[in-house]
């Protein structure tokens, strides 16, 4: 889904991609033909249109989810002003461990290869509820299980022959970098997380709660600050304590086409000098260079690009639910 479309482009396209939600593809599909909603939407700050901070600000005050989309509609037309101020006062941080499941694999390829722990550096980090791919266990369906950690069970259908790890890899040093970092011990910025998952799924649900526990236990170094200016000192801090792997999922769609081109010329640059791997997560529309070094992306459904180091390794599911490996 394209951030900078307008209106009605972008609610259709969400309607896409939210099929595993009824509530939500009702409600982007009715949206997308509603005139006097998408005036209103359209009233906010382009970023702020996005479906799922509008309807999850709508939630936040109160509208029924799942239920039907007349709720929604009244709520934004009667009685907009508390939906608008928590539009701009929040952000869609959604902190999706789930995803874990598509990039593990991936970090332990690099454990193996460079014989070191891994230096995590999250872009994009939120709560940094994903620098923890060390404590949890794994089913990639029908290939390979990965037990071991305290943590719950994360689930992924794999297609291909994906990299089968047989220990979890081993982190040496975790931090994020954010707008906006999110402390997992602040109640009320915890709630809003939870809030941001569609109404039906409540597996993600309690994913997302043992996530936070997890973090509460061993709470991440998080710092406040920019991806495209501020990521080098990020790995200078994150070198000394193994091989610095910078790492981003469904964040780089939040920045404009020239912003996007600025971070993947920056990431080539520091993948080219040593001083870090990349591994990216993101919508097939977004990193087009990515994109572009693999097969055709499948057209039945929406898909988020792995890539390593600029190259495409798989196809994987938004929510971590699937990967198909390339």
């Amino acid at each position: 889904m394209n951030l900078f479309a307008d209106v009605a482009d972008q609610y259709s396209a969400f309607a896409h991609d939210a099929r595993d939600s009824p509530c939500f593809e009702e409600w982007a599909t009715s949206v997308a033909s509603d005139t006097e909603v998408k005036a209103w939407i359209a009233t906010l700050p382009q970023i702020k249109q996005q479906p799922n901070l509008v309807f999850a600000a709508a939630r936040w005050n109160g509208v029924a989810a799942p239920g039907p989309y007349s709720g929604l509609r009244s709520a934004l037309l009667d009685n907009p002003s508390p939906i608008r101020r928590t539009i701009m006062e929040r952000a869609t941080q959604t902190n999706e461990v789930g995803r874990l499941a598509t990039l593990t694999p991936v970090f332990s390829q690099i454990g193996t290869e460079s014989g070191r722990p891994l230096a995590l550096v999250e872009a994009g980090a939120s709560a940094g509820l994903c620098l923890y791919p060390d404590r949890y266990n794994y089913d990639w369906s029908p290939h390979h299980r990965l037990k071991g950690a305290d943590g719950p069970l994360l689930v992924c259908q794999v297609s291909g022959e994906p990299p089968q790890p047989v220990r979890l890899p081993a982190i040496a040093w975790r931090s994020g970098l954010d707008l906006n970092p999110l402390d997992v011990n602040d109640d009320d910025a915890m709630a809003w997380l939870t809030n941001l998952v569609w109404p039906e799924q409540e597996e993600r649900r309690s994913r997302l709660k043992s996530a936070i526990d997890i973090a509460r236990n061993d709470p991440p170094y998080l710092v406040r600050g920019n991806i495209l200016s501020d990521l080098r000192a990020q790995i200078d801090a994150a070198a000394p304590y193994g091989e610095v792997v910078v790492f981003h999922s469904a964040v780089i769609a939040y920045l404009t086409a020239e912003e996007r081109g600025q971070f993947h010329a920056l990431m080539t640059e520091l993948v080219a000098e040593g001083a870090c791997r990349w591994v990216s997560n993101e919508a097939s529309n977004v990193l087009p260079e990515i994109t572009a070094t693999a097969p055709e992306a499948p057209r039945d459904r929406s898909t988020f690009v792995l890539g390593l180091n600029g190259q495409a390794v798989a196809w994987t599911h938004g929510h971590g639910a699937s990967m198909a490996w390339l």
